[in-house]
């Protein structure tokens, strides 16, 4: 019988390839093709939904940080390192792009006229690479579990 090594870790990199597939690559733009969505309320929507995404995707790193430690596993090792450039991303994304967006929708909310930006292109890119790192993170996972079990 084969065994998950690290359960949890798995689990949370799992589900958090989900939610990013779910929300960046369909909410996104899914609901500015609702009737009765106007571009300030999908930015409203937007921005509380993305928020609440970065929030759980702390939980996820805290859960995948925990188990990893708990398992006594170097968090820098070779099988790690598209978890770290997850994490770099995340940290990227929390300090400075998100709030950037979040401005960026304000003014827009407000009236107010909004310069061309490139932000939204950056974001795109840092959710496909992100999910990349996580599904090879989690395939690295599993193959790991399945070697050790042989």
């Amino acid at each position: 019988m084969n065994t998950v090594k690290q359960p949890a870790v798995l689990i949370a990199s799992l589900l958090w390839i989900g939610f990013v597939c779910a929300i960046s690559f369909m909410e996104a733009w899914l609901k500015f093709r609702a009737p009765g969505i106007t571009v300030p309320l999908g930015l409203g929507i937007g921005r509380l939904v993305f928020n609440a995404l970065n929030k759980v995707e702390w939980i996820f790193t805290i859960i995948i940080f925990i188990s990893l430690i708990a398992k006594r596993q170097d968090i820098l090792r070779r099988s790690n390192f598209s978890f770290l450039i997850v994490l770099i991303i995340l940290i990227t994304q929390t300090i400075w792009l998100l709030p950037a967006l979040d401005n960026r929708a304000e003014m827009h909310i407000q009236g107010m006229n909004v310069p061309h930006s490139n932000l939204h292109i950056y974001f795109v890119a840092f959710e496909v690479v992100k999910t990349v790192c996580l599904c090879l993170f989690s395939a690295s996972l599993f193959q790991s579990s399945l070697k050790s079990n042989h």
